[in-house]
């Protein structure tokens, strides 16, 4: 057993059965690498959410908020704090006129579909984006043309360190820009209304068919994160990784991707440390070829804020 902070053990009291001790958390993200969670809970109704929040403001215990875990990376040694995984109680998605709801825990291809079949337009891009609608609020993601940003009404919002029930957040107040949100570690988006314009059913199958068959074509599968670094203005970081030449470049259990070189292919029983540091000297290498510093896309949890040479990344928790 990890020896975790004392904040652990009273968490753990207050929340009792509604949390697991020691979990990986893996298996919970797209890279399936990396240690445990002191503690995981995974909260079925608002009920479950609001015992947590009450949890986390009486201890100060870290948050992790996981979402899909498709833009997430976890130390090999862990996360010292409580991870939260919504549950399908909060997945649902309904649909009034143009306006759509949908849950915090809803998947994002799973929204896309439904609206087309609703016969609306606008968030057929999300098809693609192996994320939540909660972790698409927060990170602002994108694609195709689009992002959340642009049909994003509003955001209801928990407040996990200040416990009490959601708030709605309106779109103009989250900050929304490239890749990123006012939404901070300890929020969780449970929910978020669109604004989206009618469409024809048709149209939008088959925008959909080619969205899946372009990521099939150009983007690799298996066990990444999609996107490591953002594109800086005006270029590509996968053409720059490329121009580079760090397509196949492997630290241990980590590769660039030889199909999209903004990709990091992590190895079935690898280590998240293989993958920061592959992250690390792609990012030395464009830099010394360019000049240009890339940003990291991918949260990257549960390193040290001074980190040694090789795991020079932005980092959370």
């Amino acid at each position: 057993m990890t020896a975790w902070p004392a904040a652990v053990e009273r968490a753990a009291a207050l929340l009792g059965a509604r949390a697991a001790p020691d979990v990986p958390l893996g298996p919970f993200t797209t890279y399936k690498v990396g240690g445990p969670a002191a503690l995981l809970v995974r909260p079925a109704t608002p009920d479950d959410l609001a015992a947590v929040a009450d949890a986390v403001a009486a201890t100060a215990i870290d948050v992790l908020v996981v979402g899909k875990g498709s833009n997430l990376l976890v130390a090999d040694t862990g996360f010292a704090g409580v991870a939260v995984v919504l549950g399908e109680g909060f997945a649902a998605i309904g649909v009034d006129g143009t306006r759509v709801r949908a849950g915090g825990a809803a998947a994002l291809p799973v929204v896309a579909r439904h609206t087309v079949r609703a016969g609306l337009s606008g968030f057929e891009w999300a098809v693609g984006v192996p994320g939540s609608v909660g972790g698409a609020v927060r990170m602002n993601a994108g694609g195709h043309g689009s992002d959340m940003a642009a049909t994003l009404v509003s955001a209801d919002v928990v407040d996990l360190r200040a416990g009490g029930g959601p708030r709605s957040v309106p779109a103009a107040d989250l900050d929304l820009g490239y890749r990123r949100s006012a939404v901070a570690p300890h929020h969780v988006v449970v929910a978020a209304t669109l604004d989206l314009a009618a469409g024809d059913r048709a149209e939008g199958k088959r925008t959909l068919s080619e969205i899946v068959a372009w990521r099939r074509a150009n983007q690799p599968g298996g066990q990444n994160a999609g996107s490591v670094f953002t594109n800086p203005p005006g270029d590509s970081a996968g053409r720059l990784i490329d121009a580079a030449g760090c397509k196949g470049l492997r630290r241990g259990s980590a590769e660039v991707s030889t199909k999209h070189a903004n990709f990091v292919q992590a190895d079935p029983g690898g280590s998240a440390d293989d993958v920061v540091a592959l992250m690390a000297e792609v990012r030395r290498r464009v830099e010394e070829a360019f000049g240009l510093r890339l940003e990291v896309e991918t949260r990257v949890v549960g390193y040290d804020r001074t980190p040694q040479p090789h795991v020079e990344v932005e980092v959370e928790g």
